[in-house]
């Protein structure tokens, strides 16, 4: 092969192609548990989550809920992988496995945000949220059916294996993915580049611009307890007994039970067995979406 503008344009163009194809079509988990917001920055700050009242009957003035422009803030962060192509490699024109490893590259920038996101998860119980409390805790600032300040827990220790029940039907999610600048494939291809004339290599690789943190810890229950059918119903009480300012019911309901591969056969047989081990109507069936995350083990 001829090593020219028009040859190493082809060659991008073939990466490019093969990264983005494999990039569309990998399946990923974080959206289940973390919103997408843009962003135009360096970084982005966040009001309060649990600052809105809700809607109310108009009598007299409004009256007008000031969120916190400044509550919490998540820096974006720069993240890059890269691969070289020696010189000689393009010009007798061996770049077939070239092309899959770009579709590699592909596969681990569309499967990036995951590794992002869950480890939060895991941590979460040692990690401060916006409300000064880690983000799973036993004792967040909350408020009762009658508005008055309480405490509220989304997390219950203990020795087994962690499982998560949230309400994924919520606009606020429990994690915040931002994303500055979506990866993709950039080229390092001038034949004139020091590189090529001091390592004989030319250059391409991915490069993104984006971060995640902890967003609304109302819709996520965490427990380390036994994943049985008296723990997911504590877990279940937990989540739908949380209420506004107001008073009135955050509505939040365990709508998804997020697990690692070790207690997908526990949440299989809580949720989708006709009958509990006694042999009575299981009461649980089909109250929940069971989702098994890799990243959770």
């Amino acid at each position: 092969m001829d090593i020219n503008a028009s040859s190493l344009r082809s060659i991008y163009t073939g990466l490019s192609t093969a990264f983005n194809g494999r990039f569309g079509s990998v399946a990923s988990f974080y959206n289940t548990v973390a919103m997408t917001v843009n962003s135009t920055g360096a970084q982005n700050e966040y009001p309060r989550l649990d600052d809105l009242k809700g809607i109310r009957e108009w009598v007299g003035e409004r009256i007008y809920n000031r969120l916190g422009g400044s509550s919490f803030v998540i820096k974006n962060k720069r993240f890059e992988e890269t691969i070289t192509i020696n010189r000689d490699n393009i010009a007798d024109d061996q770049l077939g496995i070239y092309f899959n490893v770009a579709a590699q590259m592909g596969q681990n920038a569309a499967e990036f945000p995951d590794r992002l996101i869950f480890p939060l998860l895991k941590n979460g119980e040692n990690a401060v949220c916006y409300d000064g409390q880690y983000f799973f805790d036993i004792d967040h600032p909350g408020f009762d059916a009658n508005g008055a300040d309480t405490v509220v827990s989304n997390f219950t220790s203990g020795a087994y294996p962690a499982w998560y029940l949230m309400d994924d039907s919520q606009v606020l999610k429990p994690i915040i993915y931002q994303t500055r600048e979506a990866f993709g494939i950039v080229a390092r291809q001038n034949p004139d580049d020091p590189r090529v004339f001091d390592y004989n290599e030319y250059t391409w690789g991915s490069t993104g611009r984006m971060n995640a943190g902890y967003g609304a810890w109302q819709t996520i229950y965490k427990s380390k307890a036994d994943l049985n059918a008296a723990n997911y119903e504590a877990a279940r009480v937990k989540l739908a007994s949380q209420y506004k300012r107001s008073g009135e019911p955050l509505n939040i309901a365990g709508k998804v039970l997020l697990v690692p591969p070790a207690l997908e056969g526990a949440a299989r047989k809580l949720i989708i067995n006709e009958r509990n081990d006694a042999g009575a109507t299981n009461v649980w069936k089909d109250t929940a979406r069971i989702v098994v995350i890799p990243h959770l083990a």
